[in-house]
């Protein structure tokens, strides 16, 4: 098993270093060498052997039952997510060594790209490795890296310009990482999340920090707050919006709240992004 994936071992590992005795009930007796709780007290609070316990964390056995994982999940605090998250990785590791056929290109449907072109509000395509895969002209005037063939997880962590953006860009690049991860899923071989993973993991230490966690929470629509160079402090509703017939695209779309200096600053960044679409159509 030396240099096969574990996903699911690396994911309880990551999360019993988390969890500390006292949120377990677990009393502290003198010094303790590892941080959260330690392997075999993980087993005896899921009800099962501590034996058992340290093959699945080393990947020596991959056919843990649904009843052990949702144990796990239990001992380990997950929420809802993440207890999702556990159960596809226990489910999928079974299936690890099977071959799998190379990703497709990911393609955005016509009728959803001309959707995106005509909306008047801010809105884009996003791939499950938030590749931008589809922008329209106000979404760029809200952020010069939302135009296809960027990436948002690389600008977040990467690009200043895109950090002074975001006022919380911390707090947003956590929610981020978690969120990717909950879309990656299981597909942890795919050649596309181990070159951005990578990618990121040696560019940016905060990522591989927060990489480490396992962190796992559904993308959902939320407000989002910016610091626009031209129109000063802007709060958006964010919402996400499957796309059937796709594998994970996703269609993002920003709006105020009626009536608010929000909705009065993004018609003033539609205006501009009109001036800018009627530019380039009018050039030879």
């Amino acid at each position: 098993m030396t240099g096969e994936p574990n996903p699911l071992g690396d994911y309880v590992r990551a999360r019993r270093e988390l969890v500390s005795p006292e949120q377990a009930g677990i009393p502290v007796v003198g010094t303790r060498r590892v941080p959260g709780l330690r392997r075999e007290e993980v087993a005896m609070l899921a009800g099962i052997s501590a034996d058992y316990y340290l093959r699945l964390e080393q990947g020596r056995d991959r056919n843990p039952s649904a009843q052990v994982l949702e144990s796990l999940a239990r001992v380990l605090r997950l929420d809802e997510d993440a207890t999702a998250h556990l159960l596809r990785l226990g489910a999928g590791t079974s299936r690890r060594r099977r071959s799998r056929p190379r990703p497709r290109k990911e393609t955005v449907p016509e009728g959803i790209a001309k959707l995106v072109a005509s909306l008047p509000l801010p809105a884009i395509v996003e791939g499950r490795y938030f590749d931008v895969l589809a922008a329209n002209a106000l979404a760029t005037t809200l952020s010069p890296r939302l135009v296809p063939g960027g990436n948002r997880l690389r600008d977040l962590f990467l690009d200043p310009a895109e950090q002074a953006l975001h006022p919380d860009w911390r707090d947003a690049a956590g929610g981020m990482v978690a969120g990717f991860r909950q879309s990656v899923g299981t597909d942890t071989d795919d050649p596309r999340f181990i070159e951005l993973v990578g990618e990121l993991s040696l560019a940016s230490p905060h990522f591989s920090r927060l990489w480490a966690r396992h962190d796992v929470e559904a993308c959902e629509g939320e407000p989002k707050y910016l610091d626009h160079p031209q129109v000063g402090r802007l709060r958006l509703n964010r919402e996400r919006l499957g796309i059937g017939g796709t594998a994970g695209q996703t269609l993002v779309v920003h709006h105020p709240d009626p009536g608010t200096d929000d909705a009065d600053k993004l018609a003033l960044l539609a205006s501009v992004a009109a001036t800018i679409q009627d530019h380039v159509q009018d050039s030879p």
